[in-house]
């Protein structure tokens, strides 16, 4: 599905305006628009201009450094590229079922970090757009506006993400960066005294979670027609779920279905992604494009996330979080479901989930236990798949026979939205600014639009694809006298 927007006859006719770079969202982009004498949008394009080179450094390195290297790419969901790396390195050493103890441990500190991470998202970055309205007052748009005007909710928002990022610290070692997650399991168990100081907590967060999907539902319904329509497209999805179809952020098959809700693949086991899923890339961005192979490139490209991963389960193996997603899928007669701004919705019941999975798994002595590492034989290569806050998240790797590293791909959640982000952003310029005399206010709508994704463009920015080379020449008043470009 490609707008008009997709491409721009006479480039150098048009006037660009750029949104450099996108606030609110970790990692630098930016946002090109190509308007014409009209004030007509003729493109509207999101790039990542950061280049990181992940998969390249990793090359070399000992397997078991790489669950504490590639946590870098990001201090905002380090714990999600921890364990898929873990995940993947667990095949390696041949570690086919991990001990009970290491696999509720590894779950408690991916639900803390899905906690923290939501947190963060909807009371820190996206509140000032939906409580304040996206137009409004730039400087009050932000998060001391918030802690202003609704000092609860900024409150409940800092203690929910304080308390996701205190499981981190007592499961991962720290709150950034930890280093628990080994091949094999992991290296540290739960002190009873840690897990009392949670348990306290626990109860309180389930609330204040559930008060925030309320929230959430409550902000959808008081904008309902322009939320629903606001950046609004059809998309295929893929998300994992479990075997029997409920939602599982830590470990599942893969399921994919398309615009229409027409299953394309189910539970499919993730160890041969490939066989589905390939990557293109474009000449304006760093970042891949990801798309179903059976569909192509033009056609194959998906969406993941909180939004996905609620209409794609059968169901919430937690009762508060279930019911909330009941109301969800009902809501309007479904129509949410497919709305670019109900992925607030979604991820706040995600964040009800977290803190219930939490709260039971702080219940399990396993956590206590001992028997903390497993391995097998050796293998060459390994997979490791996991529901990242953002998204559907891949690590993929090759080892030699000196234990060193040969060969990683990384699909990281907001490259596989990357088209989708892209869709969403011409949707918005189509709705909101084409024909008209742009303002900020009118500028922070395609912002807008892409914090919805909550996108991480540092972690989506760890490949290299194709990106040309711009020169400008600029005079001591800002003129524009001279330029130079290289093509992709």
């Amino acid at each position: 599905m490609i707008s008009h927007l997709e491409t721009a006859e006479h480039p150098e006719k048009l006037r660009r305006v750029a949104i450099e770079p996108i606030s609110r969202v970790e990692g630098h982009g930016k946002v090109t628009l190509l308007l014409d004498e009209d004030d007509h949008v003729r493109q509207a394009r999101l790039h990542i201009v950061e280049f990181r080179g992940f998969e390249k450094f990793i090359q070399g390195r000992p397997y078991w450094e790489v669950p504490v290297m590639v946590q870098r790419l990001c201090g905002i969901c380090p714990v999600s590229h921890h364990l898929a790396a873990a995940k993947a390195l667990d095949q390696v050493v041949g570690a086919t079922h991990l001990t009970p103890t290491a696999e509720k441990l590894r779950r408690l500190m991916h639900y803390g970090q899905i906690l923290q991470s939501h947190a963060l998202h909807f009371f820190h970055l996206s509140s000032p757009d939906l409580l304040f309205g996206f137009g409004s007052d730039v400087a009050r748009r932000n998060i001391v506006g918030v802690a202003a005007a609704y000092p609860e909710i900024a409150r409940q928002g800092i203690l929910l993400r304080k308390f996701g990022q205190e499981v981190i610290r007592v499961t991962a070692g720290k709150r950034v960066h930890g280093t628990s997650a080994v091949p094999g399991g992991v290296n540290k168990n739960l002190d009873k005294d840690e897990r009392d100081i949670l348990l306290k907590d626990v109860y309180q967060m389930i609330g204040w979670s559930r008060d925030a999907v309320h929230l959430a539902r409550r902000l959808f319904e008081q904008n309902l027609e322009e939320y629903n329509a606001f950046g609004r497209f059809a998309a295929h999805n893929l998300s994992l779920v479990r075997a029997d179809g409920a939602m599982d952020l830590y470990h599942g098959g893969l399921r994919a279905r398309d615009k229409d809700g027409k299953t394309l693949f189910d539970h499919v086991e993730y160890s041969h992604y490939w066989d589905y899923i390939f990557e293109d890339v474009k000449a304006w961005s760093y970042m891949k494009f990801p798309f179903f192979r059976s569909l192509g490139p033009e056609d194959g490209w998906y969406r993941v996330g909180p939004l996905t991963r609620v209409t794609q389960c059968d169901f919430i193996d937690t009762p508060l979080a279930d019911h909330e997603r009941r109301d969800f899928i009902a809501f309007d007669n479904g129509r949410a479901t497919g709305a670019t701004l109900a992925y607030h919705w979604a991820r706040m019941i995600e964040m009800l989930h977290a803190a219930e999975m939490i709260k039971e798994l702080l219940h399990d002595d396993d956590l206590l236990g001992s028997d903390l590492l497993v391995q097998g034989e050796r293998q060459e290569r390994g997979v490791g798949m996991i529901e990242a806050p953002r998204g559907t998240l891949i690590h993929h790797y090759r080892v030699d026979e000196n234990d060193l590293v040969v060969r990683a791909n990384l699909i990281v959640s907001t490259t596989h939205n990357n088209q989708a982000m892209n869709e969403a952003i011409r949707r918005v310029a189509e709705q909101y600014l084409d024909g008209r005399q742009l303002t900020e206010g009118l500028l922070n709508h395609i912002e807008v639009a892409v914090r919805a994704f909550d996108p991480c463009l540092s972690c989506a920015t760890h490949a290299l694809g194709k990106m040309p080379l711009e020169l400008e020449l600029v005079d001591a008043e800002g003129t524009r006298i001279d330029a130079l470009s290289r093509a992709a």
